[in-house]
């Protein structure tokens, strides 16, 4: 097959334990996913799971052991962390029920959705798409996917992010919403998941900003962490 120009690269992320490669696809977000993240952010209760998607050109890729470098993004003054536990699709299909969700998960990472608030913000005003507060590039670094096999029990595992050194986000797995299995349960009945698909599932309470020079460090227990600076 031709093209008119060279296609980009695939982007990918490492996996644990193989020299490997994960070939990213689209990459779903849910909002709101905590309580105590919805109260911060002027909400309350269990709402129905609403989702918004970043390019997998947003993708900033974190080897393990290294930091990976974020540019501080343009026309925004108020770029903030949210840190999440990232699911990787390692089976598509459409219309998923919970009880079979597992089967579909290929492993687990530790993610950043980072947000230009200010931007976010003044499009919630106008009743616009957040499109411009989320999927810009460098938006979501993730580390290295660590298969099921190999990650422990997530579901109960404790997910935090320092800046700096000093905790900003600390919480548990156990406290979102709409748990794993649900997630893709009502995620695949809007769209038909392939393998190669991301789940940021959500951020606790403690978001914040961020600026040039900040070192954010990032965990789910059992997973590889990680590291990224703002530069």
């Amino acid at each position: 097959m031709q093209y008119v120009f060279a296609p980009a690269a695939v982007d990918s992320l490492p996996v644990v334990g193989s020299s490997e490669r994960f070939p990213v696809g689209r990459i779903y977000c849910v909002g709101r996913n905590y309580e105590e993240h919805a109260k911060e952010m002027g909400f309350t209760g269990r709402e129905p799971p609403f989702f918004f998607l970043k390019p997998s050109n947003a993708l900033l890729p974190v080897e393990a052991g290294t930091t990976g470098e974020m540019p501080y993004p343009t026309l925004t003054s108020n770029l903030h962390h949210e840190i999440e536990l990232v699911v990787a699709i390692g089976k598509g299909g459409k219309n998923i029920r919970a009880a079979d969700a597992a089967q579909h998960i290929y492993g687990y990472a530790v993610g950043l959705d980072m947000t230009r608030r200010d931007l976010q913000n003044d499009m919630k005003k106008q009743g616009r798409p957040w499109c411009i507060g989320k999927a810009f590039e460098h938006a979501a670094p993730v580390g290295p996917i660590t298969p099921v096999a190999q990650a422990g029990d997530v579901e109960k595992a404790e997910i935090a992010l320092q800046v700096n050194g000093t905790d900003r986000q600390r919480s548990h797995v156990t406290q979102l919403i709409w748990n794993i299995a649900e997630t893709i349960e009502h995620l695949s009945a809007a769209w038909e998941l392939r393998a190669g698909d991301l789940i940021m599932t959500g951020t606790p309470e403690g978001v914040g900003a961020v600026v040039r020079g900040d070192l954010l460090e990032g965990s789910v227990a059992g997973l590889t962490p990680l590291s990224v600076r703002i530069v």
